[in-house]
């Protein structure tokens, strides 16, 4: 993933202490039913060779990565969807492959790029129900949608994005993630996540080194769902999980009922080292039971 990629000899300069919370995080949490907490992470792509003989077996075949990843992550955030939008027919095999492995699986897709990126949410309704009726095959291990906005769909589009929203499907969690800068100024960013609080959409918390505005702290519904990107096991990304840690944590104390914490880094054959130092983080610190990724050599850790 290359969004918010710095130089690497910069790292040490970058403030990465998370922001405050801000009052519409505070006040759905203060809000917000106590339920037992959800937890969810894992990574964006099973599709990954360089964990042959990592994670996945050694001759392991590209037909068999998904059920070698389920064996090791309780969910994934699906980019595959980001690409082309599938029939319901391929997202059954691919549930039936996970169901195999993990019954507590669960598929994060991504709206389809021609959805999001060419037609900019434009009467984009025939595709909408398309890239529905393929998802829907996962069944009960169908996890939050989530649609990423381009970086230049910025807020003069608010409207555009407001009726999109409005028409979805409700019985299916969904988030939004913004990129243009211009969201997060002060008046924009209270006008969009006023909005999805309305809507009970929820609102996609990227971090990455090079776009700090991006960690907006803001929890439109009491679910949080965390892109994080990594710099390849770089110090500051262990700090930078430290933090989170403890920011679940209290969010978990104030009323949070579920996250989903996805892992990037800009060479993903990294982020299976890093997946297994959160989930063994948040296991003791939240006192959760996450299913964590199996080494093939533990030794050659860290």
């Amino acid at each position: 993933m290359e969004f918010g990629k710095v130089e690497p000899q910069t790292l040490n300069e970058i403030n990465f202490k998370l922001p405050p919370d801000t009052a519409i995080t505070q006040s759905v949490l203060k809000a917000a039913d106590k339920k037992p907490l959800k937890a969810y992470v894992g990574c964006a792509k099973w599709g990954r060779k360089e964990w042959v003989g990592k994670i996945y077996p050694k001759g392991t075949k590209d037909a068999n990565f998904l059920d070698e990843y389920a064996k090791h992550f309780n969910s994934i955030e699906m980019n595959a969807t980001f690409y082309k939008i599938y029939d319901a027919k391929t997202i059954a095999k691919w549930k039936e492959k996970a169901a195999a492995s993990n019954k507590d699986f669960k598929f994060c897709p991504k709206i389809s790029q021609p959805i999001s990126h060419i037609k900019r949410l434009k009467d984009a309704e025939e595709l909408t129900t398309e890239f529905y009726k393929g998802i829907m095959a996962f069944e009960e291990y169908l996890g939050p949608v989530f649609l990423q906005l381009s970086d230049n769909f910025g807020p003069k589009n608010l409207d555009l994005l407001k009726n999109y929203l409005e028409h979805l499907p409700q019985d299916v969690p969904f988030f939004v993630e913004v990129r243009h800068k211009d969201w997060f100024e002060p008046a924009n960013s209270e006008l969009l996540f006023n909005l999805l609080n309305k809507l009970n959409i929820g609102a996609v918390i990227t971090d990455a080194s090079g776009r700090r505005d991006c960690v907006h702290m803001s929890l439109p519904t009491p679910h949080a769902f965390i892109r994080f990107v990594g710099n390849n096991l770089h110090p500051t990304d262990y700090q930078r999980v430290d933090d989170w840690v403890e920011r679940l944590a209290l969010w978990k104390e104030q009323g949070l009922q579920s996250f989903y914490f996805f892992m990037h880094q800009h060479e993903e054959k990294d982020s299976p080292e890093l997946c297994k130092y959160v989930i063994e983080k948040l296991n003791t610190r939240l006192k959760l039971n996450i299913k964590a990724p199996h080494f093939i050599n533990e030794h050659t850790l860290f």
